[in-house]
């Protein structure tokens, strides 16, 4: 077997949608104390699911929180990375949110805990590059609203 043939078998391609979300003067991100990364909420596009709806269900499922809003569409791109023996082609679609009240707030899953942070300091934080241009995608927009 070629290595292009062994690379395409170890490639997976999906498509995924998440969200920023906003509280006032602040923002959310996951932290994954097992890999000390701070994410953003996203999953897998389930068949029949439009983005929206599954950006609103993993941001959901993920933190917690229920009372969420669409406030914009941040658009798409395409993320790739080496994932253990994978390659791995993402397409995301994100959407910037607004957490509407904290009742009825779950706890996050329990691989992540739901940590609240300053605009610049979430885009520091952000563990992956990826991640930093949706939040700085977010901030522009709500900048506008």
């Amino acid at each position: 077997m070629s290595s292009f043939q062994s690379f395409q078998k170890n490639t997976k391609q999906y498509t995924a949608a998440g969200g920023v979300v906003v509280f006032g003067k602040t923002v959310m991100l996951l932290f994954v104390p097992k890999r000390s990364e701070y994410r953003l909420p996203k999953g897998h596009i389930e068949k029949g699911e439009t983005p929206a709806a599954t950006a609103l269900r993993e941001v959901s499922e993920e933190s917690g929180v229920a009372h969420l809003s669409i406030l914009a569409d941040l658009g798409t791109q395409t993320v790739e990375f080496d994932n253990f023996n994978k390659h791995i082609i993402r397409l995301e679609y994100y959407y910037l949110m607004n957490l509407d009240s904290q009742e009825d707030q779950q706890p996050a899953e329990d691989k992540f805990k739901v940590v609240w942070m300053p605009w610049t300091v979430a885009i520091q934080r952000a563990s992956f590059e990826a991640e930093k241009e949706w939040l700085r995608r977010a901030q522009s927009a709500w900048q506008k609203l």
